[in-house]
């Protein structure tokens, strides 16, 4: 089944669950899309089987709180960051519950974390104005760049490159290899003083970069030469809340929850309103993405809901 603008319009609310007292500040598919995790204010990691759609097991993370959960490519392990105590990434085993490493280095709060799609490395960005490289396997930092601003960043699809958001006005693109020469690119975008920018995301052929902002627009611009595409905007977002966007797998459409508990999807190339979905959602939606692997979606506020088609085009 392909993905149509009739099959985006066709998708329904399939299950809802309330497994958290707070609001689900993240969530992540597993690479093989069979489950997905997620984290909550209310200190919970909450692990779901896609296939069954049933929540499988939870865990707490009383101490630290948990925030930006990520699938590693071991089996049963994440890493996440805090929004309590230290500013500290943890490596966590979901198999016994046990952290398997720490990774201490940033000042502030983490606010972008980010997993290669092929090896062991992720990047992390905080609110002390860098962006470090980490290995798994090493509590190390194994590198460390200094900005002038609050950083987003992401990895491209096949794990070479980098991108940093800084300061909600420039795209940095860094190759891993020698990220320490500083950008190979940078792009300078129009600064907005209403908002900032919350996240950022590469379409899965890496010809797109997607920028998230507090505000009520979100921008597409192409990753090689740093063009705005489009504004995608008319959807609601009065109080400054982090909605998450994200692409479609096959990279043609992008979508975005507001805090109506509406989804608003968009055609990348015409730049198109193609649907708005009503999650029902009873705040915010927090969290949107789509399954990697199956032709479903999951969105959350304080409740998680699954997505299916109901066309069969």
């Amino acid at each position: 089944m392909k993905l149509t603008d009739n099959v985006l319009r066709s998708f329904r609310v399939a299950k809802v669950f309330r497994e958290n007292s707070d609001k689900i500040n993240c969530f992540d598919f597993s690479p093989t899309g069979e489950t997905v995790i997620s984290s909550s204010d209310d200190d919970s990691i909450v692990l779901y089987d896609c296939q069954e759609g049933k929540p499988k097991r939870t865990l707490y993370s009383k101490k630290y709180g948990v925030d930006l959960i990520r699938y590693t490519h071991a089996a049963n392990t994440v890493v996440y960051s805090s929004n309590k105590i230290d500013d500290t990434i943890r490596y966590l085993s979901l198999h016994d519950n046990k952290y398997i490493r720490y990774f201490p280095g940033h000042s502030k709060r983490v606010v972008a974390l980010s997993m290669s799609p092929v090896d062991d490395t992720f990047i992390s960005g905080s609110l002390d104005k860098t962006v470090r490289l980490w290995d798994l396997r090493s509590p190390n930092c194994q590198g460390l760049m200094h900005l002038q601003g609050k950083p987003v960043c992401s990895f491209d699809p096949e794990g070479l490159i980098f991108a940093a958001g800084v300061n909600s006005e420039m795209v940095k693109l860094y190759d891993l290899r020698s990220f320490d020469k500083g950008p190979f690119a940078t792009f300078k975008m129009q600064y907005d003083r209403t908002c900032e920018w919350t996240a950022l995301k590469f379409s899965n052929d890496g010809k797109l970069i997607l920028l998230s902002t507090n505000g009520g627009f979100i921008r597409l611009i192409d990753a090689f030469k740093g063009a705005v595409l489009h504004t995608f905007g008319g959807y609601n977002n009065s109080k400054a809340v982090t909605l998450e966007a994200s692409f479609t797998p096959d990279s043609q459409f992008i979508m975005i929850g507001s805090e109506d508990g509406k989804i608003h999807v968009w055609n990348g190339e015409s730049g198109m309103k193609v649907a708005v979905l009503d999650g029902k959602h009873t705040g915010p939606i927090t969290c949107l993405q789509f399954n990697p692997k199956f032709m479903t979606f999951a969105s959350a506020c304080s409740n998680m809901a699954f997505w299916l088609p109901t066309l069969d085009d």
